[in-house]
């Protein structure tokens, strides 16, 4: 049976690994945020702007739990799910835990493109983005460094790339 939990900061790669490794292994790969909006039939946020993170979190850390009762699955989840409440405990006692690691560079370089999708940085400039991954990415360190495995995430740019850090996953959580 196979049980992954990826978790990092938002634009780490975790979606773009954990659907390439669910392929690769031949397993169900559910990105949190999306089993979230699939659920309520609402976008992230939009469960964020009626409920508050504090429902938000309330909602993640339910379905987590969820998900995380799934035979053979990959799961991708939300860049704050390991730090909230007793969610790393459940995710280390019911799977295995990869912390993606990435460069605040490559970081700033993602989330400028993808940030009209994602509530917690929507309105923030260039500058304001990269002084909250700075700030936040420091914040959140010691929580994900809780995970058993430390990826590097930096080298998500190319298939090849892709493919080689699916490689050395399997490789390191003993997956084939």
């Amino acid at each position: 049976m196979v049980r992954v939990f990826l978790m990092g900061f938002m634009g780490a790669g975790k979606t773009t690994l954990g659907k390439a490794l669910a392929k690769d292994l031949g397993v169900s790969f559910i990105d949190l945020d999306q089993y979230i909006e699939s659920r309520f039939m609402k976008s992230v946020t939009q469960i964020f702007a009626s409920r508050g993170e504090q429902g938000f979190r309330e909602i993640e850390s339910r379905l987590l739990r969820e998900v995380g009762e799934f035979d053979d699955v990959i799961v991708s989840c939300g860049g704050s799910t390991p730090l909230i409440g007793d969610n790393m405990e459940y995710m280390l006692q019911h799977g295995q835990t990869v912390y993606l690691k990435c460069n605040n560079d490559t970081l700033l370089r993602r989330l400028k493109a993808a940030r009209s999708q994602r509530p917690l940085i929507a309105s923030k400039n260039d500058q304001e983005l990269a002084l909250f991954i700075e700030s936040e990415t420091a914040r959140r360190e010691p929580g994900y460094l809780k995970a058993e495995y430390i990826c590097p995430g930096d080298r998500l740019e190319s298939r090849d790339q892709i493919s080689e850090t699916v490689d050395y996953i399997e490789q390191l959580l003993k997956l084939k």
